[in-house]
């Protein structure tokens, strides 16, 4: 008998399917890797099981970063399995490829990249196959399509599947956005890799069409902040009594009209109604004001605030952002583990804050669990908010929440059926935001009474006005689902009140000096919204639409962009504000300086998303949109290629501390930091000293390159990469070199340490202050060279004591103050960043004295213990014991 195996894109759905067939097709016999019935095989993917890679005729193995072998488009792209996933793979082509099996189901996500992950599957599946032929083998190819996941929705999918035609245009947008980010993230990068490691060594400078335009929004706002100029101006507030008590007032210009046309930073765009320009003006009105009596006009409105929507991706990651500190790769994993692990929330990668229509009885079966589930902890307040939801028929059909138009591949962030145990601290505070969100957005609406008050006080001629805000919640409604969480964010006031017709008396006046502010850095939670609204960004009309719902990245993929940009040195976390570093700026200066600034821009990407749209549609074709691409390639190649100018243009530092040979003023241009002589002009009356701004592919900061000028010295710090492109952590120095009579930079790796190991003589600590007592000897531990070192270490041939510990360590800098820490408690605080040399992955461990190996050696985090499990080994070895003793 034949039989339709059905592909869906995560096993938790293929369970879904085969719980909805059950009652129609009979009962499906699980196996290791699928459940079959009669009439179906249904099996899944874990996302993507195969990548993209251009064909080995043209991938280019030797020299790929030079330009010699550029630009790299390949007529077609083979296939190649994701190593993680391969046994998984394995196991779908072999059902894939049996001969019962006359059709396939594509039940991946209800989108795009799920109809990639089907296809590619079905494409390797006919390649690894002696006779290839079209749709997957000869195979009859069948779409469903869905947008909710309940059993009656799921049947009616497989009464409705789609045929292979009506997939096509889908199927060729998303092989296009696939292909095209292939071109654009392998030729940018190799080519401005390739330029900016022409004067030698190897300088990796990654691009990407959703990598760099994230990176130029912080470069942008970072360049805002630097530019700034601070303007001083000044607030009058003023102390109003009156029968019933005192108010207070801020002093405004009622007269005051906003120039919206003003650029954003200017001048004109920081005058404000209630800023003044000038102390004495300020004064003036205090002294004018006080004392006087003045007239009081109120106006009170009614407001209903309307809880916050349920949970997409971008927006949990935010908020957890804002409130815990977690990084967006941080939330999602936590999310991940709540989905997979412990089953207590629905799929996590979304785009969507809506669910589907027919998931009303879904939501009150779900409301009704967590009003009858026993909730550990601070949960359990939340049982009775549930209870109060059920109780009062607060889930009905409503717009904001049951809405298939806002549904996309998948629907919002809810809570699931299955109550979760045992879960970690961080897991908790995850899960009690998207349970609190989803009880509370079927709450009704909070209602406030705002209160506007202006204290009009007429002085020498003229009327000065203060303006006083409050606001009293009258009505919780959905806010007590929160508690105090939600009254401490509200800008809560009660008023004290005034009588119709009373005079209020100035009775205290302050004038506060303050100055104007730069844009905030962004954080991740504001870097996660910049990218998720992107699309505002763009002027174009077209593209501004074609990206209303996409932004830059998807959910999904957002948090691995900003860890890619943090891994390769493009930012750096200093609190929870991202800092775009040297390298950053330096890329934003090349990709302008070569005319391929569109690299840097959102556009791009709306670009690209108005024409998949044509596409999905029917209006474009798949080659027409790879040819456009092509070019595009070639067009950045070959601006990098035929770049023959010195240095790009750019806005360039001058340093601060003089040059160590002349004294004259040292400039930064593209490539170098160059001495310019003493007048600091640019007509090349420099001394020659000259250092480039990229020692083994790592950028200079502007701070690091000062100390360096005035220390001759600086380290150790990490980040290089050999000519093999493996990195090093190393101290660098300035040294002279009496042939050029000039400066040169070298790398430190020791050797001065040593040399003065090995001449015998003793080494002069009496400059140093001491990190602790040697754990060996007693003696005091200092820092000699690259090496932490016992005072009895060096200096002789004959030494007391041989202790010595690294500064850098599997490229984690070993700071003083932890080496310190390690001396007087014997291990040093859990260190992030060591890098394993076999596997190249970070790793944590504390760093500990180990007093039986007379050495300092790793200690690890203790696992958690995995008691069920144990439990489970304890009852199978009593349950052989008892078989035994029957036998």
């Amino acid at each position: 008998m034949s039989k339709a195996l059905v592909i869906a894109e995560k096993p938790s759905v293929a369970q879904d399917i085969v719980r909805a067939l059950t009652p129609v097709d009979g009962k499906f016999d699980k196996h290791d890797e699928y459940f079959e019935s009669e009439h179906y095989v249904v099996s899944s993917a874990v996302g993507h099981l195969v990548e993209i890679k251009a064909p080995d005729e043209f991938d280019v193995k030797r020299g790929k970063w030079s330009f010699a072998n550029l630009p790299v488009i390949p007529p077609h792209f083979d296939l190649n399995p994701i190593d993680k996933s391969k046994g998984r793979l394995n196991a779908l082509v072999k059902l894939i490829k049996r001969k019962d099996v006359t059709t396939l189901i594509n039940a991946c996500d209800a989108g795009r990249e799920g109809e990639l992950i089907f296809r590619l599957i079905a494409q390797y599946a006919a390649d690894s196959t002696a006779t290839t032929r079209a749709k997957g083998l000869g195979k009859e190819v069948k779409r469903l399509w869905l947008q909710s996941m309940t059993p009656a929705a799921i049947r009616d999918g497989f009464e409705q599947l789609r045929t292979d035609e009506q997939m096509t245009p889908l199927a060729s947008a998303a092989r296009c956005r696939s292909e095209a980010d292939w071109l654009v993230g392998i030729n940018g990068t190799r080519a401005m890799t390739a330029f900016n490691s022409r004067d030698g060594g190897f300088f990796l400078t990654t691009v990407g069409r959703v990598q760099t335009p994230t990176l130029s929004i912080v470069v942008e706002r970072e360049e805002k902040i630097r530019k700034h100029v601070y303007r001083d101006y000044w607030e009058i507030k003023a102390s109003f009594g009156v029968e019933a008590g005192a108010y207070e007032g801020k002093w405004f210009d009622p007269n005051f009209k906003k120039d919206k046309s003003a650029a954003e930073g200017s001048a004109e765009a920081e005058l404000k109604a209630d800023r003044v320009w000038s102390a004495a003006e300020a004064q003036a009105i205090a002294d004018a004001v006080e004392g006087k009596q003045g007239t009081v006009t109120e106006e009170a409105k009614p407001s209903n605030q309307s809880s916050p929507l349920l949970y997409d991706l971008t927006t949990l990651q935010r908020e957890a952002n804002s409130r815990f500190g977690f990084s967006a790769k941080t939330t999602l994993g936590l999310a991940q583990a709540l989905y997979e692990k412990h089953k207590a929330l629905t799929y996590p990668r979304t785009d969507s804050r809506a669910l589907p229509e027919d998931y009303i009885s879904v939501v009150k079966d779900t409301m009704g669990m967590i009003a009858d589930e026993d909730m550990p902890g601070p949960l359990r307040e939340l049982s009775q908010h549930a209870r109060k939801a059920v109780n009062d028929g607060y889930v009905k059909p409503n717009k904001r929440v049951f809405d298939n138009a806002k549904v996309s591949d998948h629907f919002a962030i809810i809570p699931t059926m299955q109550a979760p145990k045992s879960l970690t601290e961080a897991e908790a505070k995850l899960y009690d935001m998207v349970v609190k969100r989803f009880i509370a957005v079927f709450y009704p609406a909070a209602e406030f009474m705002v209160t506007t008050r202006i204290t009009k006080v007429p002085a020498a001629g003229k009327e000065h006005c203060f303006q006083t805000n409050g606001k009293v919640l009258v009505k919780p409604g959905w806010m007590a689902v929160y508690g105090k969480e939600a009254s401490e964010e509200g800008d809560e006031r009660t008023l004290v009140a005034v009588k119709p017709g009373e005079a209020v008396t100035t009775e205290d006046v302050a004038v506060n000096a303050l100055k104007t502010k730069p844009p905030a850095r962004y954080s991740e939670a504001t870097l996660l919204s910049a990218m998720e609204g992107a699309g505002k960004l763009i002027d174009d009309e077209e593209l501004k639409a074609a990206m209303t719902e996409k932004g830059l990245g998807t959910p999904a993929t957002r948090a691995a962009i900003i860890e890619g940009l943090l891994t390769e040195k493009y930012i750096y976390r200093e609190g929870r504000e991202l800092i775009p570093t040297a390298k950053a700026f330096q890329l934003m200066t090349l990709l302008r300086g070569l005319g391929v600034e569109d690299l840097t821009k959102p556009e791009l990407t709306g670009n690209w998303e108005f024409k998949l749209a044509e596409m999905e549609k029917g209006r474009l074709s798949r080659e027409a949109f790879m040819a456009e691409i092509a070019a595009m390639t070639q067009r950045v190649v070959q601006k990098a290629k035929e770049y023959d100018r010195d240095t790009i243009p750019g806005d360039y530092a001058v340093l601060q501390t003089p040059c160590p040979n002349c004294g004259g003023v040292v400039k930064e241009n593209y490539r170098r930091f160059t001495c310019t002589g003493k007048s600091g002009s640019d007509d090349g009356a420099g001394c020659g000293f000259s250092m480039t701004k990229i020692p083994a592919g790592r950028s200079f900061e502007l701070h690091e390159v000062e100390q360096l000028l005035r220390d001759h010295k600086i380290g150790p710090m990490d980040g290089f990469r050999s000519k093999a492109g493996w990195p090093f952590t190393a101290e660098l120095k300035l040294v002279r070199d009496e042939e050029a009579k000039n400066w040169k930079m070298e790398f430190d790796f020791g050797e001065d340490a040593k040399k003065d190991d090995e001449s015998g003589e003793a080494v002069d600590f009496s400059a140093q202050t001491s990190l602790g007592a040697c754990p060996k000897c007693g003696g005091q531990v200092y820092e000699h060279g690259s090496n932490y070192v016992c005072e009895n270490t060096t200096g002789s041939s004959k030494a007391k004591c041989d202790f010595k510990s690294g500064k850098i360590i599997l490229q984690q800098p070993i700071m003083p103050d932890q080496l310190t820490k390690l001396l007087e408690t014997g291990k040093t605080d859990l260190l992030e960043n060591f890098v394993s040399n076999k596997t190249r992955r970070k790793f944590k461990a504390f760093l500990s004295w180990d007093a039986k190996a007379g050495k300092v050696g790793f200690e690890f985090e203790p696992r958690a213990p995995r008691a069920p499990a144990a439990k489970k080994a304890a009852s199978k070895t009593a349950a052989k014991t008892a078989a035994k003793k029957a036998a």
